[in-house]
């Protein structure tokens, strides 16, 4: 009842106009009714039809139930259709004289399922206020971890935390030049930074093999019911990609008919995706996922020297699109301007500013207690949940 009475009070404007008109169908309708009587009872030979139509086999009582009941069914359909629009007042008049005003319902909040680490989910959310459920599944390899990594979650709504198997699984990543190391571990490596990626592994317990690993049925329901299936922010080969080396997992995945959304990474890892442009986080995502995501956000933002001199002291740069990769333009649903949008890889890819500066304290391993603040760039909650939903709307 309380949905109902929400839905309706969006009319909560039109109860005078709605009143009038309904006493003006009521004297209508008596008028009519008047009007049939007089003919009924002063023409001759009307065919039985007319008797049928007007229910004269009925006793009037239930002619008058019969009718009142129908025609308030109408009325209520009618009024139930008019409250999927949103009512408006306007106190003054436009400069023109006119205005239009376009409007559209959605009957529920989305559902959406985060495949990233905790960070990852730390700065998504802000989008639990706007959806009705969002799922985080978390990396395969170690879910107590990145459970305390998103432990801030619980300051949320919305918001649950699913691990993707019962039992946690490791992941291996063979390295170019064949270093074969875990993955979780490649940034304690500063003689690999200069290294990519080459293959991603499960390293199951007991002799599973990808095809035996079980999802819990948590994980499998989420996604099956999933509206949205958000792949990151986070480090594409330890955070976004290691469920999807789970047969089941991927399956699920691309059987489901939620958009597939990747918001890509603002900086190369060392180690892992270094050297990687957009259409390279895309491959990787079509090998070991098995699918192409609807859309990919870039951030677009550019950082400015003495920020861009600190990652490239790390092996990072920053992960911008580049014309060289452009396949083709589509156009975005929805768009009020036929804006063309850049397709690598069969994705539509998206470059908006998704990212904020944001100081950092650091501390080196042989002096602990001396701290030094710089200034790093990180993806920004609010325009990623804002891009988010907007792709959602439109589509």
């Amino acid at each position: 009842m309380r949905s109902i009475a929400r839905r309706l009070s969006s009319l909560t404007h039109l109860a005078r106009p709605l009143a009038l008109t309904f006493i003006g169908i009521v004297l209508l309708s008596l008028g009519v009714a008047y009007l049939f009587i007089h003919f009924y009872r002063t023409v001759d030979g009307l065919p039985p039809l007319v008797s049928l139509l007007t229910l004269q086999f009925m006793p009037r009582i239930w002619r008058g139930i019969l009718l009142f009941g129908l025609g308030f069914g109408v009325i209520f359909a009618g009024i139930w259709q008019l409250s999927g629009m949103v009512v408006i007042p306007i106190a003054g008049e436009s400069p023109d004289g006119e205005l239009v005003l376009g409007y559209q319902r959605t009957q529920t909040p989305p559902r959406v399922v985060v495949l990233s680490g905790g960070a990852g989910m730390l700065i998504l959310g802000s989008m639990s206020e706007h959806v009705q459920r969002m799922t985080c599944i978390v990396p395969v390899q170690d879910p107590v971890e990145y459970y305390y990594r998103a432990s801030g979650l619980f300051h949320f709504q919305n918001i649950y935390y699913v691990v993707p198997t019962p039992v946690p699984v490791q992941v291996s990543a063979l390295l170019d030049d064949q270093t074969r190391l875990d993955i979780r571990h490649i940034d304690m490596r500063l003689d690999v930074a200069p290294r990519h990626v080459d293959a991603l592994q499960l390293q199951p317990a007991d002799g599973l093999t990808p095809e035996r690993i079980a999802m819990t049925r948590l994980a499998l329901d989420a996604i099956r019911e999933a509206d949205a299936i958000v792949l990151g922010p986070g480090s594409l080969f330890e955070s976004v990609l290691p469920n999807f080396l789970i047969d089941e997992f991927r399956a699920a995945v691309a059987s489901s008919s939620a958009r597939k959304i990747y918001i890509c990474n603002l900086m190369t890892e060392p180690g892992r995706t270094t050297g990687f442009g957009v259409a390279e986080h895309i491959r990787a995502i079509k090998q070991y996922a098995g699918i192409t995501p609807d859309y990919v956000l870039v951030n677009a933002q550019r950082i400015d020297p003495e920020v861009y001199r600190l990652y490239a002291a790390a092996h990072q740069s920053p992960v911008y699109l580049d014309p060289d990769e452009y396949e083709e333009t589509a156009v975005l649903p929805g768009d009020q301007v036929a804006q063309r949008r850049v397709l690598i890889e069969g994705a539509m890819v998206i470059e908006a500013d998704l990212a904020s500066s944001v100081i950092q304290y650091t501390a080196s391993l042989d002096k602990p207690i001396e701290s030094r603040a710089v200034r790093v760039l990180r993806h920004d909650g609010q325009k990623l949940t804002a891009a988010i939903l907007e792709l959602l709307r439109r589509t």
